[in-house]
């Protein structure tokens, strides 16, 4: 189920749940800076669209990075009130801000209307030609790339969602960060090491402040940052300082390397790195997998993977979903209602490349007025018939991808909880997926929420649990 607050919920093709750092209305960066985020919806006051997004449940009121100090918006914060939501969350954020229980997991809005119109021109236009995260020069279905399968083709792309914070490498801002380099090369000068000022400095900053504060560091004191961090830690400490100090995009590489290395594939992680990403991230992602290995990341999928689950995966790579400003036309989510039934529950063995196609070609407004279509005219959750349906590698892919476009929340709080129960933690797995959320301060206040709500118990104490020690006070730094 997706969940919303008392008073509303917003209509078919509204903006996505968590937008990825997107800027308040009216605050773009300037010329120069790193692009806006994840939304793409035009300005309000445009006719005929709903506000940018929902409230941030639990997000915090004041960001600790003004704009005209650090060149970046402030995370998500007294966002405009959301179609047919009150204007206040009544969740407070110690207890993460998420809306009470509903009807259980990833259940869509009650029925209001397939609504978004057509995306307009304005915030979110196509980049120039060329541009980095900038579409292919052919936004139609590819046939040559997607060839039917009996699906219908994918609904336009209309105005690209620009890549997220820390994805595009060619931004700069303009920031002085001698202080911090000074700082963490006095906590690791002479004997012994400062964990504490390490903590401090690097577990709650901004993706943007990455790169000039590795740059300071090596001009200032000759030395490299991630190598001093390297040789002055250890284990899973080690392990979550080095994964913030990557910065969003190269941790992702170094993730998919990781997943794709050697004998087997780390599926947790290859699903948790692609599924589910914009356009304009699959697109950065690639180019920066090529710079980094000097290899193609579709050759080293196809290598590791086989079969469906291989084309499946070529589908996601290949980056034509529609883009989150695509409207949800009535009419097409009912023909993809249809297409999942027939290929899933209405015939004896799943069409899989049918059901692919559909669910990576379309955006989380889609995705997510599907999933409400499809229990309401066959009674069954669509992540169930994923379930009944498929198995292995494919059914915790295909179910991710319904959870991506429903609740993403939901999805992270899953995935957390999934690395602490049962018998021994899985830390490397904690640590990445705690670093992928905490860029996104608005995002990991409404992961927090949704842990309490579905778990009943608080996300920093549950990992207080389970590690220890500067690991342990690393990980709550992120989440907290």
């Amino acid at each position: 189920m997706s969940y919303y607050p008392p008073g509303g919920q917003p209509p078919y093709g509204g903006p996505p749940q968590q937008g990825y750092g997107q800027p308040p209305p009216g605050q773009y960066p300037p010329q120069g800076q790193y692009p806006p985020q994840q939304g793409g919806y035009p300005p309000q006051g445009q006719q005929g669209y709903p506000p940018q997004q929902q409230p941030p449940y639990g997000a915090p009121a004041h960001s600790p990075y003004p704009p005209q100090q650090q060149g970046y918006p402030p995370p998500q914060q007294q966002q405009q009130q959301a179609y047919g939501q009150p204007s206040h969350s009544p969740y407070p954020p110690q207890q993460g801000g998420y809306p009470p229980p509903q009807q259980g997991y990833g259940a869509p809005p009650p029925q209001q209307g397939y609504g978004a119109p057509p995306a307009q021109q304005g915030y979110g236009a196509p980049p120039p030609q060329g541009q980095y995260g900038a579409p292919p020069p052919q936004q139609g279905y590819p046939p040559q790339q997607q060839p039917g399968y009996g699906a219908p083709p994918a609904q336009g792309y209309g105005p690209p969602t620009p890549p997220s914070r820390g994805y595009d490498p060619r931004q700069q801002i303009n920031v002085d960060m001698s202080r911090q380099a000074d700082i963490l090369r006095k906590a690791m000068k002479g004997m012994g090491t400062d964990e504490k000022a390490l903590i401090s400095i690097l577990a709650t900053m901004p993706p943007e402040e990455l790169r000039p504060l590795k740059q300071q560091f090596q001009s200032r004191h000759h030395r490299i940052l991630e190598s001093d961090v390297e040789s002055e830690t250890t284990g899973h400490f080690e392990l979550a300082l080095l994964s913030i100090l990557r910065g969003p995009l190269q941790q992702d590489v170094y993730c998919l390397h990781k997943a794709l290395a050697g004998a087997g594939t780390n599926e947790d992680l290859l699903n948790d790195v692609l599924i589910g990403r914009s356009n304009a991230d699959i697109r950065a992602i690639k180019e920066a997998y090529q710079a980094t290995y000097k290899r193609s990341l579709e050759t080293d999928v196809r290598q590791d993977l086989s079969a469906k689950t291989e084309r499946m995966f070529m589908m996601l790579l290949a980056g034509t979903r529609a883009e989150e400003s695509a409207p949800v036309v009535p009419q097409q989510i009912d023909a993809d209602v249809a297409e999942l039934h027939r290929a899933t529950e209405g015939r004896a063995g799943a069409e899989q490349l049918t059901v692919c196609s559909i669910l990576t070609n379309r955006s989380d407004a889609q995705v997510r007025a599907i999933a409400h279509a499809y229990e309401g005219k066959y009674r069954i959750p669509l992540e169930k018939v994923m379930i009944k349906e498929f198995a292995g590698h494919m059914e915790d892919a295909l179910v991710q991808m319904v959870r991506s476009g429903t609740d993403r929340a939901m999805r992270d709080a899953v995935r957390l909880e999934d690395t602490m129960k049962g018998p021994g933690t899985k830390d490397e797995m904690l640590v990445f997926r705690v670093t992928a959320a905490h860029w996104d301060r608005g995002h990991m206040q409404q992961v927090k929420g949704a842990y309490r709500h579905k778990y009943g118990k608080d996300l920093v104490s549950r990992v207080k649990g389970e590690t220890s020690g500067y690991y342990e006070k690393t990980l709550v730094a992120m989440i907290e």
